[in-house]
Formats: C-alpha cells, sequence, structure tokens
C-alpha cells in the first residue's frame, strides 16, 4: 500500500526543520548503509546522533503523531529516529530494498521495517530529477511531492531515488514497525476504517451498523496485531 499523507508538516514546521538541518553538518549518507545499499548510494546525510538530525526527527515525529492519516494506514508499533538526507549534482539512489531490520546506532533500539517514509522538505520546482520511484503490484510509480507533505510504502518494495540534476532534494526519511506485520491486512483495515469513518460522518457514529463494523475493524484488528 502507498500512502500520500499532505501537509504532515505545515509551512512553520518545514522553516523550523530546514532551519536546523541546513546550518548542520553533512556527511556522506554511507554512513547508514548496508552492504547492498552502499552499493547504490550517493548522497549527503546528517549524522544521526547530530543535534540538529534530533531536534529536527522530534518535530516530524509531533506531526506524525497528530496524523490521524498516518496512524490508520500505519498501525504504528515503532518508529525508528527521523534521518533527513540531500541529492544534488546528479547524486543518486539506486535500485534497492531496505533493510529488514533497522538499529539505532549505539542504543539496542531496533525496528523491524514494516514500512518506509518519505517526508519532502525542498519544493518540487527547486530541483530536477530527484523522484521516489517505487515498484508496486500495479506497476512504477514516481513520487515527487510539495513541501511537507510524505508517502508511506512498504519497505519490502523495490525503490530508487532519480539522479538529481538541478538543485538540491532534501528530505527526511526513516522507517517504522507496525502493529500488523501484513501489507495486505494492514490495506484491508485501511479501507475499512476508512468506510466506517465515511459512514459515521453521514449516518453518526451511533447508528447501529457503524458501530457493528466497529466491531469488526476491532476484532480484526485483535486477530493480527503484535502489541
Amino acid at each position: 500500500m502507498l500512502t500520500v499523507i499532505p501537509d504532515l508538516l505545515d509551512d512553520q514546521a518545514v522553516t523550523r526543520v530546514r532551519a536546523l538541518i541546513d546550518a548542520a553538518q553533512w556527511v556522506d549518507g554511507n554512513v547508514t548503509s548496508g552492504h547492498q545499499s552502499a552499493l547504490a548510494k550517493h548522497n549527503l546525510q546528517l549524522p544521526e546522533d547530530s543535534a540538529e538530525a534530533k531536534q529536527a526527527g522530534q518535530i516530524v515525529l509531533d506531526a506524525l503523531g497528530r496524523s490521524p492519516l498516518f496512524i490508520a494506514a500505519a498501525l504504528p508499533l515503532k518508529v525508528f529516529p527521523p534521518l533527513f538526507n540531500s541529492y544534488a549534482g546528479g547524486q543518486a539512489f539506486g535500485t534497492h530494498v531496505d533493510n529488514a531490520v533497522r538499529i539505532q546506532a549505539g542504543t539496542g533500539f531496533r525496528v523491524r521495517s514494516d514500512l518506509s517514509i518519505t517526508v519532502f522538505l525542498e519544493e518540487p520546482g527547486g530541483y530536477d530529477g530527484g523522484e521516489l520511484t517505487i515498484e508496486t503490484n500495479f506497476g512504477v510509480q514516481q513520487v515527487k511531492l510539495p513541501t511537507g507533505h510524505a508517502v508511506l510504502y512498504p519497505s519490502s518494495s523495490l525503490h530508487r531515488v532519480e539522479p538529481v540534476t538541478r538543485g538540491r532534494r532534501v528530505a527526511s526519511f526513516f522507517w517504522l514497525q507496525s502493529m500488523v506485520r501484513d501489507d495486505a491486512a494492514r490495506q484491508m483495515l485501511f479501507d475499512l476504517d476508512s468506510s466506517i469513518q465515511a459512514l459515521a460522518s453521514t449516518l453518526g457514529h451511533e447508528d447501529a451498523q457503524v458501530i457493528r463494523l466497529t466491531g469488526v475493524y476491532h476484532n480484526l484488528l485483535r486477530r493480527w496485531a503484535d502489541a
């Protein structure tokens, strides 16, 4: 399931994040790469233990916690602290699959990477190329979103970042472990939840059918969730 989350960060939040990360010291992006990714990855990244990355990451995490769409689509259990990368001058990230388990450096914190997230921090007109290209069951999809928008997609997907031929592409990226491991099950729960919310807006939350469907949703979640 590929889900676009519009306006995850508002303009004020984007300005705060960019002020922090633009003033920071960037390093080679392969500091967090596995063996496969290191062969294909050419970009810059903020060290994950830098003060600027931690402060900017908290802004992103706070926004996620306020997003009903993110919570409904991801059903998050654990979220890896947000990272930040930059592409310019032809830099790109070739086709790859994200590591199955991500471990935070210097800690025992780890997540199974069920879902990957990219939060765009530069307007699309500010750079050429840089599309996030994801190979899905419904074909190849290219994603290049306005500042503050995010995209959520399965970490098991083959994906890449196309070469940036003009300007600079800046984004936050990270992974999460969902309460529901199976992507198809998450999709069904998301579709059911969306339908319940639509019915409730018309019939009211106390309608008998809305209550019944809500019970089905929670009983399915109870069956599938690791929490």
